[in-house]
């Protein structure tokens, strides 16, 4: 429920990156992390996400995962101001953290959560566009839904339903180490993501032009479920993981 309404509400916070590691560090670690005293990033790949708010950063390292000292941070500008991306440079490996041979899990909890995050968005945008087509007003009287605009917002509505079914699905299975958890997290961000994008595209077209300036909060809502689509591996690369499951049994 907290990742979803992280995404609604677009949290600019490592909320995420620090939640994929969580489960992994040791108790002090945990303490520091509840207690509000210590955030991390997953450096991952050459783009890290919250980079400019957490205050560690984790890299791999052979067969471990490495609390990262000393490295310089370079902070991007992105289109979604809420989630920045950077590189980190240089620093060296301090602290072990947890064996590498957690990244299939922690892959997994990536998945779930922006899954999650992409429900919340999408929902929010959805909520916007339904707010607005009952309000609008044409020659001082409220005109209401339509059935060009009802029939696609109503689309949203079942698509972002079975997408949080789905998500809730691979949570539950993270949470419980269940063997399919990575298809569950799979299937989750796939159908989400796709989700959210197209409410949030159906939104910008039921508000008309508004929905697209800059200054509108539905720009910023497709920027996120756009950049959670793409990150790591789109809705058909993950579509092809779910088949390849299902297929070779």
């Amino acid at each position: 429920m907290l990742h979803e309404e992280a995404g609604r509400a677009l949290l600019h916070a490592p909320l995420w990156s620090t939640s994929c590691l969580l489960g992994f560090l040791e108790g002090a670690d945990q303490a520091a992390v509840a207690a509000g005293e210590a955030s991390w990033a997953l450096a991952l790949g050459p783009l890290v996400p919250d980079l400019d708010t957490a205050t560690s950063v984790a890299v791999i390292g052979g067969d471990t995962i490495w609390e990262l000292d000393g490295a310089g941070r370079e902070v991007l500008a992105t289109n979604d101001e809420t989630r920045p991306l950077g590189v980190v440079s240089g620093g060296e490996p301090g602290r072990a953290l947890c064996s590498s041979e957690a990244l299939p899990a922690l892959r997994s909890r990536s998945l779930t959560i922006l899954a999650l995050e992409a429900v919340g968005a999408g929902m929010r945008a959805l909520e916007l566009a339904v707010e607005y087509v009952g309000a609008r007003e044409q020659f001082g009287r409220i005109i209401g839904t339509y059935q060009a605009v009802s029939h696609p917002l109503a689309t949203s509505y079942l698509e972002l339903e079975l997408a949080r079914s789905l998500a809730w699905w691979a949570a539950w299975c993270v949470a419980n180490d269940d063997p399919d958890a990575a298809v569950a997290a799979a299937s989750a961000k796939s159908e989400a993501a796709q989700a959210a994008v197209s409410a949030c595209e159906r939104a910008i077209q039921a508000h008309g032009g508004i929905g697209f300036t800059w200054e509108h909060v539905l720009h910023r809502l497709y920027k996120r479920a756009l950049g959670i689509q793409s990150w790591e591996a789109s809705s058909s690369q993950l579509r092809a993981e779910v088949a390849s499951h299902l297929l070779d049994g």
